[in-house]
C-alpha cells in the first residue's frame, strides 16, 4: 500500500482515538475483512476511520467505494471523514445500493436495451402505471372477490425481487389469498415490465436488478469497475439481500480489490424484506483469507444492561459468539420486569412510570416505548392521551390514524351520526367503481332519506336501513356492496332492548370488510390483528359514544404534537434499531405475542432466532434504565387471551433483574 501523499493533511493519531479493537480493524491490510460491531460498540466510528487510514496512507478516494443502507449514514461518514483528513474525501464513491447503481446505470443504461437519460420511477408513479393495468386486465370485480389494489400487487412484486424468488413463488408463500388472481397478476406484471422498458424508464428495484444484470452480461464494465475500486466497504453488511450481496461479489471479483464488510449477525432482523444472515456467517467461506474483527466494548449502556443483553442473545445457537462489555460505571437501577394484570394495566404502569421520571427530570425524548407490533402500542398512545403525555410515533401512524382502523371506525361513526359524510365517503370508497362523483350521488340519496326519517321519529334510533334507502341510485357493480353495507348497519343496530357492545360491532365490521382488507392492503395478517386487539381493547369500554370520544381525543393529540415538542418516541423494535435512549420499555413481553405466535406455531429454528436477535436489538437500545412489562391477560371479560411470561423473560437468570408488582 503507498505511503502518505507529499502535503497531504495532518491525520487523525489513531491509536489515540480508538480503542485496541477498533485499531486493528482500522489498520488492517488483510485483502478480506470481516469486522463483528456488537450494539454500542462505534461500528460507524470504526467504518469512518477505515476511511480516513487508507486515504491517509495514500489511497486516491475515487478508489474507494462505501457502500450504505440510507443516504443519512452515508453523508455522515463522508461529512467525518472531510473532517478528520481533508478535501481528499470529496472524491470517495459513497452512497446507498442503490443511488451507487443509478451512477453507474447513467453511465452504461444503453447496454440494457434503455436509452440516455432514463427515468427513475417514485412510488405515485409506480402506482399510476400499476393503476392502469389492474383496469386495463383485471375487468369486473365482485364483493366476494374483489382484485388486489396496485399497491398490494406492487408490495408482492418488490417482496419478490428483493428475496430472489419468482413472484410466482411469493404469491404462493406469502399472498396465499390472492392466488385466485393468478393469471391476472402474470398478465399485469408482464405489461409493467414491458411499459417500462418502452418508456424508458426504470423503478427503485431495478436499479439493482439492472446492476446486477450489466455486471454478469458485460464483463468488459465489470472489469474496468474492478479495477477503479481499490477498497469497497459494505455498512450493516448482515442486512444485505440477495441483489445486494451479488453486486458486491462482482464489484469485488478482482485480483486487486480490498472488501471490508461491518456488520452485526445479533442485530439482523430485516428477513421479512430479504435481508439474509447467512451471508455474514458465510462470508468466511467465500473468502478463506478473511480476517475476522471483533469489536465488543459497549460505550452506550450500564452493565447491568449489558448483562440481559449478553444472557438474552446467547440462547442463539448460530452466532458469532462475543461478550458486550462496558465502559460506563454501574448506576443504582437494575432492569426491572413488570408482569400487569392485564393490557390496560400495562399500559396505565408505563404511562405513570414515565410521568414519574419526567417528573424527576428525565426529558421526554429520551425515554421510548419499544414493541414487536404496531397493535401493541394501542393501550400505551390511549393511556399517554389520557395522561397529557406528549408522545411521537416513529413507527408508523398513530393506530387510529391507520387505513385499515379507519375504514372500521368510518362503520361505527356513521351508526353513531347518520349524517357524518366523511364516514359516509370512506365506506363508500371500498365499493368497486365508486369515485368521488358516484360516492356524491349515493351520500345525497343517503342523506335525504336519513333526514327524512330523523325529523319524523328524532327520538327513536335509526333501523330499517334496507327499506329506508330503496330510493339510493348506486352503480351497478357497487349494488351487492351496498346491500351488503345495509345489513352490516341494521345488524349493528338490532331490534329494540338489545345493545351491542363497541367490541361486538368492531367484530361485525371487521367480517365485513375482510375481503376489503385482503384486496386493498399489504401485510393482511398484521391489520387483522390490529383490529383483533382493537376489540379486545374495547371489551370494557362502556358506550360506543365514549369510544369515539376516545379516538377523537387520539387524533387531536396528534395535531398538538409540534416537532420540537419534548414527546416520548413509541416504536416497533424494527424501526428502533440504530438508535437509543436514557429509558427503554419493551412492553407485551408475552409468549405467543413476542417470540409472535406464528414463529411459534411455524417450529422453524432460524426464525425463532431472529425473534431472539429483534428482542436483542430491543434491549441494547437501553442506555441507563430498562423496564420488560407484559400483560397476563390481553383484552378484559370473555374476550380476554391468557399470556405467560415470554421465553426471552423466563430464560435469563435469576438476580439479572428485579420484578415490580403492579
Amino acid at each position: 500500500m503507498p505511503g502518505p501523499l507529499p502535503g497531504a493533511p495532518a491525520v487523525p493519531d489513531f491509536a489515540a482515538e480508538l480503542n485496541d479493537e477498533q485499531l486493528a480493524a482500522v489498520q488492517t491490510h488483510a485483502r478480506h475483512a470481516l469486522v463483528i460491531a456488537g450494539a454500542g460498540s462505534g461500528k460507524t466510528r470504526t467504518l469512518t476511520y477505515r476511511v480516513a487510514w487508507l486515504l491517509s496512507q495514500g489511497v486516491p478516494g475515487w478508489r474507494v467505494l462505501l457502500l450504505t443502507f440510507t443516504n443519512k449514514a452515508a453523508r455522515e461518514m463522508l461529512e467525518r471523514v472531510g473532517s478528520l483528513i481533508g478535501p481528499e474525501s470529496g472524491s470517495i464513491w459513497g452512497g446507498t445500493f442503490h443511488s451507487i447503481a443509478n451512477r453507474i446505470l447513467r453511465r452504461h443504461a444503453e447496454m440494457l436495451g434503455y436509452r440516455q437519460g432514463f427515468t427513475i420511477l417514485d412510488s405515485d408513479d409506480q402506482r399510476a402505471l400499476m393503476r392502469r393495468l389492474v383496469k386495463l386486465h383485471a375487468g369486473k370485480q365482485s364483493k366476494a372477490n374483489p382484485f388486489p389494489k396496485p399497491e398490494v400487487l406492487l408490495s408482492l412484486l418488490s417482496l419478490a425481487v428483493n428475496t430472489g424468488r419468482t413472484w410466482e413463488e411469493t404469491l404462493a408463500a406469502d399472498y396465499p389469498q390472492l392466488c385466485k388472481h393468478e393469471e391476472t397478476i402474470g398478465q399485469i406484471y408482464a405489461d409493467y415490465a414491458r411499459r417500462k422498458v418502452e418508456t424508458n424508464a426504470m423503478d427503485f428495484d431495478d436499479l439493482l436488478v439492472n446492476m446486477v444484470r450489466l455486471l454478469s452480461e458485460h464483463e468488459e464494465v465489470r472489469l474496468h469497475l474492478q479495477e477503479r475500486f481499490l477498497h469497497v466497504l459494505v455498512d450493516e453488511y448482515q442486512d444485505t439481500n440477495v441483489l445486494q450481496e451479488r453486486m458486491i461479489s462482482l464489484l469485488c471479483g478482482g485480483s486487486r480489490t480490498h472488501l471490508m464488510v461491518v456488520g452485526d449477525d445479533a442485530q439482523s432482523i430485516y428477513s421479512w424484506r430479504g435481508a439474509r444472515v447467512d451471508h455474514i456467517f458465510d462470508f468466511s467461506r467465500r473468502y478463506p483469507d478473511a480476517e475476522v474483527f471483533k469489536i465488543e466494548t459497549n460505550y452506550r449502556s450500564v452493565p447491568a444492561i449489558l448483562e440481559i443483553s449478553n444472557a438474552a442473545i446467547a440462547q442463539n445457537e448460530r452466532q458469532f459468539l462475543k461478550v458486550l462489555r462496558p465502559v460506563r460505571a454501574a448506576n443504582k437501577w437494575m432492569p426491572a420486569v413488570v408482569p400487569a394484570p392485564d393490557n390496560r394495566t400495562e399500559a396505565q404502569f408505563v404511562a405513570r412510570r414515565i410521568d414519574e421520571l419526567m417528573g424527576q427530570g428525565i426529558p421526554g425524548k429520551d425515554i421510548a416505548v419499544l414493541y414487536r407490533a404496531h397493535f401493541h402500542s394501542l393501550d400505551v398512545q390511549m393511556e399517554l392521551t389520557r395522561c397529557h403525555i406528549p408522545f411521537r410515533i416513529t413507527s408508523g401512524l398513530r393506530f387510529f390514524e391507520q387505513a385499515h382502523v379507519k375504514d372500521v371506525v368510518a362503520y361505527l361513526r356513521l351508526l353513531s351520526n347518520p349524517r357524518d359524510e366523511m364516514a359516509f365517503r370512506r365506506i363508500a370508497a371500498t365499493f368497486p367503481r365508486v369515485g368521488e362523483v358516484s360516492a356524491g350521488k349515493m351520500w345525497q340519496g343517503w342523506l335525504a332519506a336519513c333526514e327524512a326519517r330523523l325529523q319524523s321519529a328524532p327520538e327513536v334510533p335509526l333501523r330499517g336501513y334496507e327499506e329506508l334507502m330503496r330510493g339510493v341510485s348506486v352503480p351497478a357493480l357497487a349494488r351487492p356492496n351496498w346491500q351488503s353495507f345495509l345489513a352490516t348497519m341494521e345488524a349493528l343496530r338490532p331490534e329494540e332492548g338489545v345493545e351491542l357492545t363497541p367490541a361486538e360491532m368492531v367484530r361485525l365490521v371487521q367480517k365485513e370488510l375482510d375481503a376489503w382488507f385482503r384486496s386493498a392492503y399489504d401485510n393482511y395478517d398484521e391489520r387483522w390483528e390490529d383490529i383483533e386487539q382493537l376489540s379486545r381493547t374495547l371489551a370494557d369500554m362502556p358506550s360506543l359514544e365514549d369510544f369515539l370520544s376516545q379516538v377523537a381525543l387520539l387524533s387531536e393529540a396528534d395535531r398538538e404534537v409540534e416537532p420540537d415538542d419534548d414527546c416520548v418516541t413509541l416504536s416497533t423494535i424494527h424501526q428502533a434499531k440504530g438508535l437509543e435512549w436514557k429509558v427503554v420499555f419493551v412492553i407485551f413481553l408475552g409468549e405467543g405475542m413476542f417470540p409472535h405466535y406464528r414463529v411459534i406455531n411455524a417450529g422453524d429454528a432460524r426464525e425463532l432466532e431472529e425473534e431472539t436477535r429483534l428482542f436483542y436489538v430491543a434491549v441494547t437500545r437501553a442506555q441507563d434504565q430498562l423496564y420488560l412489562t407484559y400483560p397476563r391477560y390481553n383484552g378484559h371479560s370473555y374476550d380476554s387471551m391468557y399470556c405467560p411470561p415470554s421465553r426471552f423473560l423466563t430464560s435469563l437468570p435469576q438476580g439479572l433483574f428485579e420484578v415490580w408488582s403492579e
